[in-house]
């Protein structure tokens, strides 16, 4: 399952085609033409794909990810209605499973380029009071490195909040002066409530999880850096990972 990115959003200067109009051809494909070459594979022959809106919720036996757009304006901007839906998603989510939101503006971020966002962090713990529910963990990107933060809500409990943007784009975010010094896990400035634990801004990487009954386990990996000396058969290491014990009620 796709969300879009706020590139995706954005139509193209001079171009005829309304915002979220491509994204919507190749990932939201109505079934009928699932077998059928999308228009804008070119050489490649790739069918789109048939997930159902550009925001969504995913149900699996083990977690419930609630995918998120955010839209193109610098920080996020979610409208009423998703506002709504979102806070009915969170409220519906079956407790006895794992819960995750996804959503393309980060929440907290200390690169030098764009850092977090107030209004999803407002939208977020909105979300939170109204309904009494708090994920177990938060996962952003748009940023391109690699960030995890650990948040105390007011609970006591404690959740990832993860930027993980590294995946392709050649250009990497550095991370703000000063965090090179820091001796991590360090508190975020101004934020008694949300701590750094590891940052990776020199590599492309990826995130891997895997969801149990009773937990969920991160695993993020650094692919080896062009610039320095490397072979090609050479396997992406591991740099960071986590686990987050699961404490789920049965409904």
């Amino acid at each position: 399952m796709l969300r879009p990115g706020n590139h995706d959003g954005d139509p193209l200067p001079g171009g005829n085609e309304a915002s979220l109009f491509a994204f919507n051809r190749n990932f939201c494909a109505d079934p009928s033409d699932a077998k059928k070459p999308s228009p804008d594979s070119g050489e490649v022959n790739k069918s789109p794909m048939i997930q159902p809106n550009v925001y969504w919720t995913l149900l699996t036996p083990y977690v419930t990810v609630i995918g998120l757009y955010t839209n193109v304006p610098e920080g996020g901007e979610v409208h009423p209605d998703q506002v709504s839906w979102f806070e009915n998603e969170l409220k519906s989510a079956d407790s006895s499973k794992a819960l995750i939101v996804a959503m393309h503006h980060p929440v907290f971020s200390m690169d030098r380029f764009h850092s977090g966002g107030q209004a999803m962090l407002n939208l977020l713990d909105n979300g939170f009071e109204k309904t009494g529910v708090i994920p177990d963990a938060i996962f952003t990107g748009h940023v391109h490195n690699y960030q995890r933060f650990t948040r105390t809500h007011s609970t006591g409990k404690k959740v990832p909040y993860i930027v993980a943007g590294a995946g392709g784009y050649w250009h990497l975010y550095w991370m703000q002066q000063g965090v090179s010094q820091m001796s991590l896990p360090e508190k975020v400035p101004d934020r008694d409530d949300v701590v750094l634990e590891k940052y990776s801004d020199d590599h492309h990487g990826f995130l891997r999880i895997q969801v149990t009954p009773n937990k969920i386990i991160g695993e993020y990996y650094v692919a080896p850096n062009p610039h320095e000396s490397w072979h090609a058969s050479e396997s992406p290491t591991q740099f960071d990972s986590f686990e987050i014990e699961l404490q789920k009620k049965a409904k």
